[in-house]
């Protein structure tokens, strides 16, 4: 039996992957900022350890095998350091704070955004570089996250990215969930039409992935893990919100327009320091206007990963399950 600690284990990776290993016979204990959290984690049948990415310390992973680092800022507004703060530096205190209590792997859930700086991106594999100096801060933070972790790994710490696109499945807190709410306040429009073309990872198969990892690849490396094939936005927000009966508008705005307005959105809101979100912003739109196509094989060699559902065969269970 592995003992596993999560941060970010009350939310939709850390919770599955805490789900998923519990039921594989291993001890997990997970950082918890809260009651209620201690209560989430307590329910997956994890060990709520009381810590936040400013507090962690070695005394916080007594006798931890691994670490599996899923907690990040992954909004596309907050406050200017929010992201430098959780996802660079925070990545910082978990690492140490493993490293001085002895655990011996480091797997950290990183992303494909920490190539991107508003560019399409199309086949490209783990050699493309990374983007520290993005205009994105999410890209940039978690660029330099990673330059962070690959720099930790040793002989006696193994540290492994794992780097997932457009995480999606049951337990989505995010992407679903906010498609429905603009339809229902009128306020979906697709970008370019939502033809740009991107690669997917279904949450089971990033837990797979992430199990894998405990045992399997090379230290110091990054591997990204995806779903086979690739698909349009269009067809693929479209197929989530018909698992749950929803009609999307056809309704759709160039991306030049929509980068203007959300660039000026962005200005007004710093300059009168608005305490809401923007209605749009840069990074949203550069997600949805740019293809991300990317190359998995490099997981599929080194770690044995392959997709343990299609996402044909995930969709049709989804839409059961909403039946």
């Amino acid at each position: 039996m592995t003992h596993i600690f999560i941060t970010g284990a009350s939310g939709f990776v850390g919770g599955a992957a805490a789900r998923h290993l519990i039921t594989k016979g291993h001890k997990v204990s997970a950082m918890s900022r809260s009651e209620k959290s201690d209560a989430a984690i307590r329910a997956l049948g994890a060990m709520p350890v009381r810590c936040d990415l400013e507090s962690i310390a070695p005394k916080h992973m007594a006798g931890v095998d691994a670490v599996i680092h899923a907690a990040a800022f992954v909004e596309s507004w907050g406050p200017k350091d929010a992201w430098y703060k959780s996802n660079v530096l925070g990545t910082q205190a978990v690492l140490d704070a493993a490293k001085a209590a002895g655990v011996k792997r480091f797997i950290h859930i990183g992303t494909e955004a920490a190539i991107c700086q508003g560019q399409h991106i199309d086949g490209a594999d783990e050699s493309y570089p990374l983007a520290p100096n993005s205009p994105y801060p999410y890209c940039a933070t978690k660029a330099q996250a990673e330059i962070r972790v690959r720099a930790a790994n040793t002989p006696d710490f193994t540290t492994i990215i794992l780097r997932p696109r457009f995480i999606w499945g049951p337990g989505d807190t995010t992407l679903l969930p906010s498609v429905a709410d603009m339809v229902k306040a009128g306020k979906f429009t697709w970008i370019d039409g939502g033809r740009a073309r991107t690669s997917t990872i279904h949450i089971d198969n990033l837990v797979h992935a992430i199990e894998l990892s405990l045992t399997k690849g090379r230290g110091g490396e990054a591997y990204f893990i995806l779903d086979d094939g690739e698909i349009s936005m269009k067809a693929m927000i479209s197929a989530m919100a018909d698992t749950i009966g929803l009609k999307l508008p056809d309704k759709s705005a160039p991306s030049w327009l929509l980068d203007g307005v959300a660039a000026l959105c962005e200005s007004i809101w710093r300059l009168f320091n608005l305490k809401s979100e923007p209605p749009i912003t840069r990074h949203v739109v550069m997600v949805m206007k740019c293809d991300c196509v990317l190359d998995g094989s490099k997981a599929h060699g080194e770690l044995g990963y392959t997709p343990v559902v299609s996402r044909e065969q995930a969709l049709a269970a989804m839409k059961a399950a909403n039946r």
